[in-house]
């Protein structure tokens, strides 16, 4: 089993996130949870997201403790919160953030990379909103779940024009982390 914990801030689309990730994960065969935990309900404050995904039934029902993966869509939240916290050793952990890894000071043994997810969705979506182009970057980058499946995930969820642009940033930060 593999476990993602998304770290957002409220509004910013880390509970859908998650969920079009458990949507991708069960295009591809998979089983797979998404839930949220919220602290403070309001726009702005920190909110965690969770999925998992797994080749057999899933009975776990509590939060992750210890990911194998962290995405982080807000990078005000690195000294604000623990994101690298738990996360295992031979993790990753996926930063939107046009700085270095070595520029973030995060404390983990885990590979850390980065991505400037805002540029790209600016560039391509029009709105800096950018849970879909971090999808792109974590399925590029893990392999976890399928390009063709995050598509048919987002499409489902966002038709028309709005699906097509959020495909659209997912291709190019899929690309991107590739390289």
């Amino acid at each position: 089993m593999k476990e993602i914990r998304i770290h957002g801030r409220g509004g910013q689309g880390s509970v859908t996130a998650a969920e079009l990730i458990a949507l991708a994960a069960f295009e591809d065969g998979k089983w797979c949870q998404a839930f949220p935990y919220f602290g403070t309900e309001r726009r702005g404050a920190p909110v965690t997201a969770f999925a998992r995904i797994s080749d057999k039934q899933i009975r776990l029902r509590s939060q992750i403790y210890q990911p194998d993966y962290v995405i982080v869509q807000d990078p005000s939240l690195i000294h604000a919160v623990d994101v690298a916290g738990g996360l295992k050793e031979n993790g990753l952990l996926i930063v939107n953030s046009e700085k270095k890894p070595s520029d973030l000071k995060i404390t983990t043994s885990a590979r850390v990379k980065t991505f400037d997810a805002t540029k790209l969705a600016l560039e391509v979506i029009g709105l800096p909103i950018v849970n879909t182009a971090l999808l792109g970057a974590f399925s590029g980058a893990t392999g976890e779940i399928r390009l063709d499946s995050v598509n048919k995930a987002i499409r489902e969820r966002f038709p028309g024009k709005v699906g097509e642009k959020n495909v659209a940033a997912v291709k190019r930060a899929y690309d991107m982390m590739r390289d």
